[in-house]
């Protein structure tokens, strides 16, 4: 159970290597058999305890061999170097799932389906997100670069936009859907071009989503 009072709040990109819009959000298998993902977020807002969080980026790279709750995945933590040390512990228990109810985040839900959680990263992080407009850009050097811009429609080459609600979702409750590129380098390596992207103002505590 979360002993520690704990916020953020701001834009997140998401993209996994699924078809555009992803099984995973209507409880059916991945695409591909396995499921691939790569997610980054600026906190505009955000406190762990006492130790305020206002401005950082994060980024998780994760990997199963099939779908996700059917476990034994991988993982890769990457925060923000300008995160001081105090800092980089309070966001590397919220994106462990510490000090959050069972079940109640993303963050708590994931870490019950991994078997392997590499050594964390303090990198540079560079984010861009427009949600409306389903554009945005995350990289970490001579790690990962991921993508995420609107689907386009295959007649008229326009943008086809697609928003999904989840009212009792443990990530998000409403998202943009758009088309994503990752490619990444590290010990999780992702490679993958018009997969799944999700544009959402995430905003969660230890007991889930604000909604």
């Amino acid at each position: 159970m979360a002993s520690i009072e704990w916020m953020i709040r701001g834009p997140e990109l998401a993209t996994c290597n699924c078809d555009w819009g992803c099984p995973c959000q209507f409880n059916a298998k991945p695409s591909h058999g396995d499921c691939r993902a790569s997610v980054a977020m600026r906190i505009e807002k955000g406190h762990f305890g006492g130790v305020k969080l206002d401005g950082l980026h994060w980024v998780g790279l994760f990997a199963w061999p099939k779908a996700i709750h059917e476990g034994n995945g991988e993982a890769q933590a990457i925060v923000d170097e300008r995160a001081d040390p105090r800092q980089r512990e309070a966001l590397l228990k919220i994106l462990s799932g510490q000090e959050t109810e069972p079940g109640a985040t993303v963050f708590n839900v994931f870490a019950n389906t991994l078997t392997k959680m590499h050594e964390p990263i303090f990198a540079p992080i560079r984010f861009e997100a427009d949600i409306d407009a389903r554009r945005g850009h995350f990289s970490v050097p001579n790690l990962v670069e991921t993508l995420g811009e609107p689907i386009i429609n295959p007649v008229t080459g326009q943008p086809h936009r697609v928003r999904v609600s989840l009212p009792s979702g443990f990530e998000f409750s409403e998202a943009e859907f758009a088309s994503s590129t990752t490619k990444s380098t590290g010990k999780v390596k992702l490679d993958w071009a018009k997969g799944h992207g999700h544009f959402t103002m995430l905003h969660l505590t230890g007991r889930g989503p604000v909604r």
